[in-house]
């Protein structure tokens, strides 16, 4: 089987634009959790959320794409930096390679806020009004498809949509594409931008976020016994994927990690709310081993998918025991949602790099926040503060509404 490997990274977060800011944020235990600014809340039960800052346009191609949903724009800006990181020059390469360099976005949701931007003008003005670019400004694949035009890749191109659980989707499938020789590179990842007015009062409307608005960063607290619900939050995560020896062949300036396995499955149970079992994120733990050829205990760390919600966080850690038994009481835990909040079609992709990170520099990111131990959360959620360890094999967990389970394996890569 062929080996597959991490070569670039991008990322564009709520605490930071790019990989570097982000990364120290999260080895620091940063909140990127504050009052919603971007638009009034006053009429919300929750007011509180995980945007992104300070995100600029400058210097940002083309003018058309000033238009797009921010969704697109955060896509395109961590793809950049991702295939910057890489090395790779497309502008150098053959019609050849270009044809079989893939782009594969999730999205969760899409353009919500061009949606409700567009209705208000539609009722106001009528439909002579709407903008042209409706259409493209809100449908979820338009994340590759920029990134394609951008970089004039004509290879595989498409979207996955599986709620929470889109970003690890694309991870997955690319995983697939390389190792079956449909591809030697593919620009993956996730990206979200959903706290609009609608998205907004429709998670608050399932009662599902935290309505811990007096102290913001303190709102997600993923396996704390008094957590209330997940944050809403937004970005893009992106990673250059290549085979080993497309990789070793032109030279790639580093190799974060080998990326070793995908396990996917459903809970097939309810439209939102988990297999209080962990059934379902069990399967996708072990058909992941099963699928990188490992065995459970040789799994070092687990980037848990952690939402901080009563149900998730339960059968997560429900689904570890189940997969690990006694071993799960010695392994690493933790979720950077309680920095970053929910990223929702984003979220796997920056797990997955967050992962990267831990395996390439050895330092798990903690659980902030976790300050109230839970008898049925009781194992180790490396708490509010960062640790050292040398990490050789990690997964990351990924799960979305409608019972959808993905896992993704990592390695550390042996030069």
């Amino acid at each position: 089987m062929k080996k597959i490997v991490v070569t670039g990274i991008g990322l564009v977060t709520p605490v930071g634009n790019d990989v570097r800011t982000s990364w120290d944020n999260l080895k620091s235990g940063k909140s990127g959790i504050d009052l919603i600014k971007s638009f009034k809340t006053d009429e919300y039960p929750t007011k509180i959320g995980a945007e992104v800052k300070d995100f600029t346009l400058d210097n940002f191609p083309p003018k058309n794409l000033r238009r797009m949903d921010k969704f697109v724009q955060f896509a395109l800006k961590s793809a950049i930096e991702a295939i910057q990181d890489s090395g790779i020059t497309f502008s150098e390469l053959s019609e050849e390679e270009k044809d079989r360099t893939g782009v594969i976005i999730g999205a969760g949701i899409g353009g919500l806020r061009v949606i409700e931007e567009q209705q208000e003008v539609l009722l106001k003005s009528g439909p002579s009004r709407v903008s042209p670019f409706l259409i493209p400004m809100l449908i979820p694949d338009m994340a590759a498809s920029h990134i394609a035009i951008h970089f004039g890749l004509k290879g595989v191109n498409f979207a996955t949509v599986s709620a929470c659980a889109s970003g690890a989707h694309a991870l997955g499938v690319a995983l697939n594409l390389l190792r079956n020789g449909t591809s030697d590179i593919v620009i993956a990842g996730g990206t979200e931008s959903c706290i609009t007015p609608l998205g907004l009062a429709g998670f608050c409307s399932m009662k599902a976020l935290s309505t811990r608005n007096d102290n913001p960063s303190k709102a997600s607290r993923p396996f704390d016994k008094e957590r209330d619900g997940f944050v809403m939050g937004e970005g893009a995560g992106t990673v250059v994927l290549e085979t080993l020896e497309h990789a070793m062949t032109r030279k790639a300036p580093k190799i974060y990690a080998e990326f070793i396995g995908t396990g996917m499955s459903c809970d097939a149970y309810h439209i939102t709310a988990p297999d209080p079992d962990g059934k379902g994120a069990f399967l996708s733990m072990k058909y992941a081993i099963e699928n990188a050829g490992i065995r459970p205990e040789d799994i070092d760390y687990i980037n848990a998918h952690g939402t901080s919600t009563p149900l998730n966080d339960k059968s997560e850690t429900s689904a570890i025991k189940m997969l690990l038994g006694e071993a799960a009481y010695r392994i690493h835990i933790s979720s950077i949602k309680s920095m970053i909040g929910h990223l929702l079609g984003a979220s796997g992709a920056v797990e997955f790099i967050a992962t990267v990170l831990t395996i390439k520099e050895g330092v798990i990111p903690p659980t902030i926040n976790y300050e109230s131990p839970d008898p049925e959360c009781d194992l180790n959620y490396v708490p509010n503060k960062a640790i050292q360890r040398d990490i050789n094999i990690a997964i990351s967990n990924s799960f979305g509404f409608g019972g959808h389970n993905i896992t993704l394996a990592l390695k550390k890569f042996a030069e």
